[in-house]
């Protein structure tokens, strides 16, 4: 049985109810009037269900996925502006009791070279990131119960938080690990987290488990439900995604739909982010073990999609996407990006040598943050390094209600364009610098209230003084 409001994985994310929608979608791929009707509901703003996205997801009309990008992409502008957020990954630790087959952390992995961060190592790796100029981390750790104890995932969120180095801070720490307890997500709240992520990696029950032979990952449920235990020990932001690319894509499409439907349903607040990762070549690792991968077509209709179907959530793609695939899909939803990303345990502070890799992939993108910047503001987008939403307690139903009626740009935008005016100061190069400057000024204009307006000149104008850390 299909029950949206159900807690229990296999009725809030029905195979059965997967099953009727994809042959839902394929019996009216063609039917032209229902895609206009849909495409007509999706300009309304308040996003699709899992039905709807999945006809538009099967159509082939050239015209109307036209249609669908330009709606994505005015769909973006209305919520979250030109603004995209920048962020980094942090590995921790690579130690892992889980046997899933598409990861090179996995436990048989006898060739990969297992490494555990001291919290003077972590110091070391966050300066590093500081003097790239990041504020905002996403923390990542395989499922290690011994090596990577909840105990020493928050001393180490406490050691990233305490770095203060020249101009440089952490202002917001997002965590990525495995399914916990409500007492373990209460803790992670405590520890003042920003989004809880954890990626399906497949909603296909059956696939999943074959995936995940061994460890504690197996348990299909235990996973699925874990968004659920995370906000009711009280994380208001929980960030959702797939590993496109393990199972057929049209049903992953619509369980990652169907799953921010529940949330929205039970908690009232939706996925705070959708990530898309697909899958990448790493040790031991080889992609094309799996016979489900998608083009950068395919790829490119899935953000669409999923920008119009769920229009408040925050969508990141990874440097796992090379910068010809990430200039494709940005004008098609992305609000987040990550730039200069390492996907070793410590990869920031010392480069490994090859020989003693502990990266979890391929990086695809792997220019340096300045030049992610620099790219962005070229292509009119403004880097985004702002916390302020997270640091004000704007944050679960409070984030939804400013940003599904369309008023989180009135503090967003100019917070942006003062983070940006920070980096601009402390790391840009001088062409970057140039090019951010005449950026800010034209963007300042864009501000609709007056006294907003004039605030914002003067904070940025003190940024330039030297003084820090202004927001709305």
């Amino acid at each position: 049985m299909y029950d949206v409001k159900s807690l229990k994985a296999e009725e809030f994310i029905s195979d059965e109810e997967i099953k009727y929608t994809l042959k839902y979608a394929q019996d009216n791929k063609d039917n032209l009037e229902l895609i206009d009707r849909i495409i007509e509901k999706a300009k309304l703003r308040k996003g699709l269900d899992h039905r709807e996205a999945s006809v538009l997801l099967a159509c082939e009309d050239k015209e109307k996925i036209e249609q669908i990008y330009e709606l994505a992409h005015q769909i973006k502008q209305d919520f979250y502006g030109n603004r995209i957020v920048m962020f980094a990954p942090l590995y921790l630790s690579n130690y892992c009791v889980n046997g899933c087959v598409y990861c090179p952390y996995h436990a048989k992995n006898k060739h990969i070279a297992r490494k555990k961060l001291t919290q003077e190592q972590i110091k070391a790796e966050v300066i590093a990131l500081q003097d790239m100029g990041h504020k905002r981390l996403a923390i990542e750790a395989g499922e290690d119960p011994v090596n990577n104890p909840i105990e020493y995932i928050l001393e180490s969120i406490k050691t990233i938080y305490s770095i203060n180095h020249k101009n440089g801070a952490i202002r917001r720490v997002n965590v990525n690990i495995a399914a916990t307890t409500v007492e373990n997500y209460r803790k992670l709240k405590e520890a003042g987290i920003g989004t809880y992520i954890l990626f399906q990696e497949t909603y296909c029950k059956e696939a999943y488990e074959n995936l995940h032979p061994t460890g504690p990952k197996h348990d299909y449920a235990y996973h699925t439900e874990a968004m659920d235990r995370a906000m009711e020990g009280g994380i208001d932001d929980v960030g959702l995604g797939v590993l496109f690319g393990l199972e057929m894509y049209k049903y992953e499409f619509a369980g990652l739909l169907m799953h921010a439907e529940h949330l929205e349903a039970v908690h009232g607040v939706g996925p705070h982010t959708i990530s898309v990762p697909r899958i990448k070549r790493a040790d031991d690792i080889d992609p094309d073990m799996f016979d489900n991968g998608i083009d950068d077509e395919i790829f490119a209709k899935i953000c669409a999609l999923i920008r119009v179907s769920v229009p408040y959530t925050g969508m990141i793609i990874s440097t796992r996407e090379s910068q010809k695939v990430r200039e494709k899909v940005l004008p098609l939803g992305v609000s987040q990006i990550s730039g200069a990303s390492r996907t070793s345990v410590g990869g920031y502070a010392k480069h490994e040598m090859e020989e003693d890799n502990s990266a979890q992939f391929d990086v695809s993108d792997t220019r340096t943050l300045d030049e992610v910047v620099n790219w962005l503001m070229k292509l009119g987008y403004i880097p985004s390094f702002c916390t302020a939403c997270y640091r004000e307690g704007r944050t679960g139903d409070r984030f939804m209600a400013l940003c599904k009626n369309m008023q989180i740009l009135n503090c967003c935008h100019p917070n942006a364009l003062m983070t940006l005016k920070e980096y601009l100061e402390d790391y840009a190069n001088e062409e970057t610098k140039k090019i951010g400057l005449e950026l800010i000024d034209k963007e300042l204009e864009k501000i609709p209230n007056p006294k907003v307006k004039q605030t914002a000149y003067e904070y940025i104008h003190d940024i330039g003084e030297g003084k820090r850390d202004f927001r709305f």
